[in-house]
Order: structure tokens, then C-alpha cells, then sequence
């Protein structure tokens, strides 16, 4: 059977880079950051700033193996690290006092990975 998976090659080293991260720091909520964001592309995951807004509280670390899209509002600042955001979910997250970083950024500010949630 033939292996699926990413093709893009960011993607790719960006799980490689997780999962060294990882290793080097006993976190292992970055070993399944990585192994969601190599899923293939049919169970890809993508978010709403609705479910971000449902299932988080001021102040909160997100992060998405996926995507972020711009349906529905946000009431509270939260910091969302993501694989990529839609430019109106970006928009959401800057207008709520939020921040909207990538992954890389959350992983060398925390690299234990304390207090952050993973949202699928």
C-alpha cells in the first residue's frame, strides 16, 4: 500500500521539527501536533473561530494542526498558533486583542507545552 500523507515540503519538515522538539524536551503533546498535521488530506483539520470561541476562555494558548477559518465570531483574546489562518479569521483574532502565530513561534515560546490545548 502506498504511503499518503503531505506532499508540501514545509509541512513536512515543520512535523520533523516538532517531533525533534519533542524528543529534546520530553513534550509529547508536539509528537501529536505532528502526527495530526501528517494526516492525509481527506482528514485534514480545519477550524471555525466559533468552535475556538465555544471551547476557550480569556486567555488561552490554542494550537491547530490545521486551518483556521473566519466563520463565526470571537469574544475573548486568545493566542491561536495554526498551520495556516484565513485572512478574515486573522482578522477576528486581531480585532479580539488575540494573537494569531505559527506553530514554530508557540513551540520556541513554550517548549514544554504547558497550558496549551490542541483543537481538532
Amino acid at each position: 500500500m502506498r504511503r499518503t500523507g503531505p506532499t508540501d515540503i514545509h509541512l513536512r519538515l515543520l512535523a520533523s521539527y516538532l517531533r525533534k522538539q519533542a524528543r529534546l524536551h520530553g513534550a509529547p503533546i508536539w509528537r501529536y501536533v505532528a502526527d495530526l498535521l501528517l494526516r492525509p488530506r481527506r482528514q485534514r483539520i480545519a477550524v471555525n473561530l466559533s468552535r475556538i470561541n465555544r471551547y476557550t476562555q480569556k486567555g488561552d494558548v490554542v494550537v491547530i494542526p490545521g486551518k483556521v477559518l473566519g466563520a463565526g465570531t470571537l469574544n475573548h483574546p486568545v493566542t491561536v498558533a495554526a498551520w495556516k489562518f484565513s485572512e478574515k479569521a486573522k482578522e477576528k483574532i486581531l480585532n479580539a486583542g488575540g494573537e494569531a502565530i505559527s506553530i514554530v513561534k508557540l513551540v520556541e515560546g513554550n517548549p514544554k507545552g504547558s497550558n496549551v490545548k490542541v483543537m481538532r
